[in-house]
């Protein structure tokens, strides 16, 4: 069995490759903007879980991974020309949710910070005005 460092390695290379593949060698609309967003091989190089998004985000899963399994054969033979190992590992394809969890954290810390920084504004308001309506008495 390969070393966890060895894994590593093809797991890196197998996404780098993959994602140049999917980039320029792919000619199906339904992988237009697909990113490899992590690879996984399994100890006996048996299987390769390859995690992808799209900048669409969910609207798209079912498209990109029917593309994806359509093209699995081409894409592991061009891997497999490109990485030197015994046996190629099969390409098993994953939806990764991740980006958008990420851009919807996002969003909520934007409006946190724009809700955060507004009440500083409406306090200095409502100050201004306690001190206007006692100095008028």
């Amino acid at each position: 069995m390969p070393s966890s460092i060895r894994l590593k390695r093809i797991s890196d290379r197998i996404k780098e490759d993959l994602s140049e593949l999917l980039l320029k060698g792919v000619q199906d609309p339904r992988l237009t903007g697909v990113q490899v967003t992590d690879v996984r091989v399994d100890r006996e190089l048996a299987f390769a879980d390859v995690f992808v998004s799209a900048v669409e985000g969910q609207a798209r899963k079912k498209e990109v991974l029917s593309g994806l399994e359509h093209a699995s054969g081409f894409l592991r033979s061009q891997l497999a020309a490109n990485i030197e190992l015994r046996t190629f590992p099969r390409l098993r394809f994953h939806w990764d949710p991740t980006p958008e969890r990420a851009d919807h954290i996002e969003r909520l810390l934007a409006s946190l910070r724009n809700e955060a920084s507004s009440a500083p504004q409406a306090e200095e308001q409502a100050d201004d005005e306690t001190e206007d309506s006692a100095g008028n008495e």
